[in-house]
């Protein structure tokens, strides 16, 4: 008995731990939304500035892997987010905070295809090296909507009650055999409104979606590397 009540007042305090980290993190978003840093000069990013040189919120995450680059942004392209348990538990936690749908079992596939199947384009891409892609939602609806801007207007859509969203999936060769992947995710509000609604709506979710992004970058680097060791056929 005594040590069931060790496990449910530690079980207790861990979770009011973890309330407080998260709270904190809202927090520091809410304040630095609008604030963005400038990207240090191994992170600027051409490509991406053709369609959102100025916005908001930008998020950038890199991972150093021991495989070419090639084998890194394959990697990038065809992980399955929803094979981490703990992704797919944010994915739903999200369904239950803003009452959206339930929308069951979520699917398997590659990233790119199943970001196309939801809306989202493809605005640039540089072969084996990086693909921007981009849509316009209301993220703080419940069953958000993504849909996709051609790549000739997208930097000019302003159309009131919506966010732009794009965002990079990227490999930067550094030596044989190695490489680190990048990714960058920018957005920016089209109104007042948009502001004010995007604005909550990240400061509470984007802990989540952090997390969502350093997860991905340990598949994207697990898998690489994993098929960097594979024994070559003569």
């Amino acid at each position: 008995m005594r040590f069931m009540q060790r496990a449910v007042r530690a079980l207790t305090v861990g979770a009011g731990l973890g309330v407080a980290a998260y709270l904190v993190s809202a927090g520091i978003a809410w304040r630095r939304f609008g604030n963005v840093k400038n990207p240090a000069d191994e992170e600027c990013d051409p490509l991406l500035d053709q369609f959102m040189p100025i916005y908001e919120i930008s998020e950038r995450h890199h991972i150093l892997i021991a495989a070419s680059s090639e084998l890194t942004f394959s990697a990038a392209c065809e992980m399955d987010l929803n094979q981490s348990g703990l992704i797919a538990s944010i994915f739903r936690a999200r369904e239950l905070i803003l009452r959206a749908r339930p929308s069951g079992e979520h699917r398997h596939g590659p990233l790119l295809a199943q970001m196309k199947a939801l809306g989202w384009s493809v605005l640039a891409e540089s072969r084996d090296r990086e693909i921007v892609m981009g849509a316009v939602t209301q993220p703080w609806m419940a069953d958000a909507v993504f849909r996709a801007v051609p790549p000739d207007q997208f930097a000019a859509f302003r159309e009131p009650g919506y966010v732009k969203i794009a965002w990079s999936l990227r490999a930067d060769p550094i030596a044989p055999g190695a490489s680190i992947a990048r990714t960058e995710t920018r957005v920016i509000t089209c109104d007042p409104d948009s502001h004010d609604k995007f604005r909550r709506y990240w400061s509470f979710l984007s802990p989540g979606i952090v997390i969502i992004r350093k997860i991905a970058l340990r598949m994207v680097k697990h898998e690489a590397e994993r098929c960097a060791q594979r024994p070559t056929l003569q």
